[in-house]
């Protein structure tokens, strides 16, 4: 499966409505919306009411990552808003007994629930959610900026998780940070299912020729 997320991070809310018009034109199946908080992760950006705001204004699947404290409580806001996939932080639960409460929090409240891993937290971590979670995201740089090299590490978690899940579908396995035309075909190679992209796509002429070589 070779799925694309464009990451609206590093756009002009002026200019969001064509910067989702352009994504889902140019063939993306998901769009990437990072929300963070200023303090799980050191910058602030979008709130519920983005997602509120372009619920119902495209046909992209609402791919939500909150860098939060407290996901248990910010998480279900989300799904209420119209996120259709929630994805929360490992590090920002203190245990096993918050993560699930969160998971079912997010389901409760109308959306998929997702758990994501920080470069330093080791793929093992996610292992006892395997059977809860709609996908897994691994991050290939530190979560709270855009623009970020790739982390090569990041391959070797790929590799690790699909080993582990092997052929089957679910949960999916999603990476984040420093995707673009060298490192995308290895992430999909390594057992990838969806590729999240930011400032390789947004910010070019060429953006549907770029989504579509990272499909390719």
């Amino acid at each position: 499966m070779k799925l694309v997320a464009p990451s609206i991070l590093s756009v002009d809310p002026a200019n969001l409505p064509e910067a989702i018009a352009l994504a889902e034109s140019s063939g993306a199946d998901y769009i990437h919306i990072d929300i963070m908080d200023g303090v799980f992760v050191p910058r602030k950006t979008w709130d519920v009411s983005l997602v509120k705001q372009i619920k119902g204004t495209h046909t992209l699947f609402n791919d939500v990552h909150i860098m939060v404290e407290k996901p248990w409580i910010v998480g279900p806001e989300f799904a209420k808003a119209g996120a259709d996939n929630v994805t929360f932080h490992l590090e920002a639960c203190q245990n096993e007994e918050e993560v699930r409460k969160t998971i079912s929090l997010i389901e409760e409240a109308g959306a998929k629930a997702s758990v994501s891993i920080k470069p330093n937290t080791p793929i093992e971590a996610v292992y006892p959610y395997l059977d809860s979670v709609y996908l897994v995201l691994i991050m290939s740089v530190e979560p709270g900026r855009g623009g970020q090299q790739f982390i090569d590490g990041a391959l070797e978690k790929i590799k690790t998780l699909r080993k582990k899940i092997g052929d089957s579908k679910s949960p999916l396995i999603e990476v984040d940070g420093g995707i673009n035309a060298t490192f995308g075909p290895l992430c999909y190679q390594a057992g990838a299912d969806i590729l999240v992209s930011g400032s390789y796509l947004y910010g070019h002429p060429d953006f549907a020729k770029r989504l579509k070589g990272l499909k390719e």
